[in-house]
């Protein structure tokens, strides 16, 4: 697949795989050869380019994720994306979640490398992962990312940020709970 390049818009993407995915993906299916059995049903009934109400509510609920971008040759980049507190003290939401296909979450001030929004701006592609460590769950978000200024609507919900990047869906989808440690709070 040739990566779009550009500054990040939804109208430039590319569907991200076939239903069965990616030559990459066909060839280690049959070179390490697993219990599952994927098919075009299966993967497009697990696959979904919305988001459910359950995934919606799962990952508006967490306070933090990641997420990975790469730059316009492929070179990647993987952050933490945590949530801020209003000044009384009360936990802001990691992200919103705008309707079935679309995200948002804010960009706050960091170090000024701008790793992450330097690469969506070359190269759109984002990919997002929630883990719950409590309940052992887990989810993930590919699709198409696009900086945004801070603008009220975004200031009113993050009075900090200081841009915010919207994601367009292609996949979302649960994970399986294998290897996922349980911890608690203390």
């Amino acid at each position: 697949m040739t990566q779009p390049k550009g500054k990040g818009s939804a109208a430039s993407a590319i569907a991200p795989d076939t239903p069965q995915g990616h030559p990459g993906e066909l060839e280690m299916r049959q070179r390490f050869p697993s219990d599952y059995h994927w098919n075009d049903h299966s993967l497009t009934a697990m696959m979904r380019p919305i988001l459910s109400t359950g995934l919606a509510r799962f990952i508006e609920s967490l306070p933090f994720f990641f997420i990975a971008t790469s730059d316009a040759e492929g070179h990647c980049d993987c952050s933490f994306r945590g949530r801020e507190h209003d000044d009384t003290g009360a936990p802001l939401p990691a992200l919103r979640v705008i309707d079935t296909g679309s995200l948002v979450f804010p960009d706050f001030s960091g170090n000024g490398l701008y790793n992450s929004l330097g690469n969506i701006q070359v190269n759109p592609h984002i990919g997002m992962l929630f883990m719950d460590f409590d309940r052992r769950r887990r989810a993930r978000v590919n699709g198409i990312a696009q900086i945004i200024e801070a603008s009220e609507d975004i200031r009113s919900t993050w009075p900090t940020a200081q841009a915010a990047i919207l994601v367009s869906v292609e996949q979302a989808y649960g994970n399986c709970q294998a290897r996922i440690p349980r911890m608690t709070p203390t």
